[in-house]
């Protein structure tokens, strides 16, 4: 029975019911984690193979004969290019390869159209202010990094299928220091969504104010599926050139949950011209990224089966640390009319809404319980959640008997401080 529809007596005497079972989770002195998004030990341990993968003389020397242990391979090593090309269906030869961090690649996609412009246009810092259209809730280090730059963030609600289509396209086709939209296409982060294909087709086929209009396209989760009924994601490249927009679009991506978050690779793919301008600076900026971790993870991955079994492997750990998450939500709160989430069939959170003006008082209690949450706000831009309504929930890192235990307490704090607001102690 929803909460809303008991008797004020039955509603307060779960309430004094909640409340001594959170006294108790409070006294066992607690230290949980739920707030970041990290692979356990477990998933990490799947990718040893690198540490201790040899790398001989026919392993330096590419296709060419190009020697990669020297300088030169500007934009990355075919090898490992290919991999992503056969299992993203990329054009390789418009694939750029960077270091660990696809969100390095992202902030020197914003500084270069700051103090360059993008294809021949207005450098963006001629502007007295130019704005981001920012799907909420959204990624935390976006935010940041749009904010870093003074770039003003327009909110657009994140729906079933992806943004809000009609106010995104409302924004882009009436302002022209309207820039772009930065955005997580497949399970995105937090709310665990898949752009349908008809929001990606109009993603494409959208009028935009800005000709310089550009879609930061962050499928950070392209391949972090564990169901056996995973999202599919359009290709975004194959629509946008029916539309002529090619140019519209920077798509991002890594191995940072593939093999080692801290010393993998990542990607930026782009149509041919904006890939020709990313790549002269690129020329000025560095003599390329490490080759031989390029080289390491092609011997280590193979090709994209190999890249399959990998995530076949990294799904079995990661199922479960979301079947404990899911199950304890279901149980524990479906059908009480407080709170509502959508499981995701991949990627690494699940976003919980509950009743406004709520969040921070479970975030609170929660930690004084010791488990940590992440921060209220961190999924909207400035940290500020207008209605104080969102939980953003990280089920991997935890131990699945950690797990288990940080999500009864949630269950149980989020009921304590929704049948307090409604009870009006």
């Amino acid at each position: 029975m929803k909460f809303t529809e008991m008797n004020r007596e039955a509603l307060l005497c779960e309430y004094e019911k909640l409340c001594a079972e959170y006294d108790g989770y409070k006294a066992a002195g607690l230290s949980l984690d739920l707030s970041r998004g990290k692979p356990c030990t477990e998933q990490l341990d799947l990718s040893d193979g690198l540490l201790n993968c040899p790398l001989d003389s026919s392993d330096y020397v590419g296709e060419g004969g190009f020697d990669y242990r020297n300088y030169g391979m500007l934009t990355g090593i075919p090898e490992i290019k290919r991999i992503f090309a056969d299992a993203l269906g990329l054009d390789e030869k418009t694939m750029i390869i960077g270091g660990n961090s696809s969100l390095n690649l992202m902030y020197d996609a914003i500084a270069r159209y700051f103090i360059f412009g993008k294809l021949g246009e207005k450098p963006w810092s001629k502007y007295d202010k130019i704005k981001f259209i920012c799907p909420v809730p959204g990624y935390d280090r976006h935010f940041r990094i749009l904010e870093t730059f003074g770039i003003e963030m327009i909110c657009v609600d994140m729906l079933s299928d992806g943004p809000d289509m009609d106010r995104v396209e409302q924004i882009a086709m009436q302002d022209d220091t309207v820039k772009g939209i930065i955005c997580v296409p497949k399970y995105s982060n937090p709310t665990g969504i898949t752009f349908s294909d008809k929001v990606v087709e109009r993603m494409c086929s959208m009028k935009t104010a800005a000709s310089d209009f550009t879609v930061i396209w962050d499928n950070a989760y392209a391949i972090h599926d564990f169901t056996d009924t995973p999202d599919t994601l359009a290709c975004v490249f194959d629509i946008a050139k029916k539309h002529g927009t090619e140019n519209r679009f920077l798509y991002f991506t890594s191995t940072s949950k593939i093999t080692y978050p801290g010393a993998g690779v990542s990607l930026v793919s782009a149509s041919k011209p904006v890939y020709d301008e990313i790549a002269a600076h690129m020329g000025t900026q560095t003599i390329g990224h490490d080759k031989l971790n390029q080289v390491r993870h092609v011997k280590f991955l193979r090709d994209a089966n190999g890249l399959c079994e990998m995530m076949k492997k990294q799904a079995e750990i990661v199922r479960p640390h979301f079947e404990i998450a899911e199950e304890a939500l279901s149980v524990g709160l479906g059908g009480l009319g407080i709170a509502d989430w959508h499981n995701p069939n991949g990627g690494y959170f699940i976003s919980l809404n509950l009743m406004d003006g709520t969040a921070t008082k479970v975030f609170n209690l929660m930690k004084a319980a010791g488990v940590t949450l992440t921060s209220v706000g961190a999924t909207y831009p400035y940290g500020k959640d207008p209605h104080d309504s969102n939980l953003r929930l990280a089920p991997t890192y935890p131990s699945l008997d950690e797990l288990s235990k940080a999500m009864q307490v949630l269950v149980c704090t989020v009921k304590l401080v929704c049948a307090k607001k409604i009870l009006g102690v």
